[in-house]
């Protein structure tokens, strides 16, 4: 692959829109790598738009940011190791959901018998939904995650997560405040997985457990650049983000 990378004194002269565009060039097709591979290219590729793009954030500052943060975003390329602690991850169907009222929700669809052999024969009969709810709000000049609730759903068919039936979801589980605590969330089981449930289990405790640290290095009203540590020694995190609704 040729070396797309550009200098810093280089990418000054484009403009946000080009430097968003060359953003979702890079990555199209590209969320799917190993996460290894993903974190590489972007410290070789991506860091520089990432800091000229930090630069120009037309609104810098967390008060600013409340206002475009509600609604649906896709998130098209992710080093979030959390998105595929389970293989066969859908990625045109994983969504960002922001709502007013201080709750917000990863939702992500998993084709389980795509990648696991058990599995294979059930794959037309069944796909996997999981849910990872977290409460959000500005602290002294700061975003303030914290991780409340984790719920999973195994669907019959196949019909897609569409935006419509993620939200409704998200919004019947916050409504009933099942599942739904300050405390520790409590972890999903996995029928058909046993092997991979200590495994998973682990992954999973672990996210849930944590209190993310969350910063916006670039945002507008359609786009989304963030960086995240589940905890404060962890590796930084990057998303890139899109409004869908």
């Amino acid at each position: 692959m040729e070396n797309q990378q550009l200098s810093l004194e280089q990418l000054s002269h484009q403009s946000t829109e080009e430097l968003k565009d060359k953003l979702l060039q890079l990555t199209q097709s590209r969320d799917a790598e190993p996460l290894s591979q993903k974190v590489q290219f972007s410290k070789t590729e991506l860091a520089p738009i990432f800091e000229e793009l930090s630069r120009r954030n037309p609104f810098p500052s967390a008060q600013e940011q409340a206002s475009l943060v509600p609604g649906v975003w896709l998130p098209v390329w992710s080093t979030i190791p959390f998105q595929d602690t389970l293989p066969g991850r859908v990625h045109d169907q994983c969504y960002q959901i922001f709502h007013d009222d201080g709750y917000y929700a990863n939702i992500a669809r998993y084709a389980l018998g795509n990648q696991l052999p058990v599995l294979k024969n059930l794959s037309s009969l069944f796909t996997y939904d999981l849910m990872l709810i977290q409460q959000y709000k500005i602290q002294a000049g700061e975003w303030v995650i914290q991780n409340v609730g984790i719920k999973q759903a195994f669907r019959l068919g196949t019909s897609p997560l569409t935006i419509t039936r993620a939200n409704r979801w998200f919004t019947q589980v916050v409504e009933s405040k099942q599942g739904i605590s300050s405390q520790t969330p409590s972890l999903p089981k996995f029928p058909f997985l046993s092997k991979l449930n200590q495994k998973i289990s682990r992954q999973l405790k672990g996210a849930s457990q944590a209190t993310p640290q969350f910063e916006h290095l670039y945002i507008d009203h359609n786009f989304r650049l963030v960086k995240t540590k589940r905890e404060a020694k962890q590796r930084p995190s990057y998303t890139i983000a899109i409004r869908k609704q």
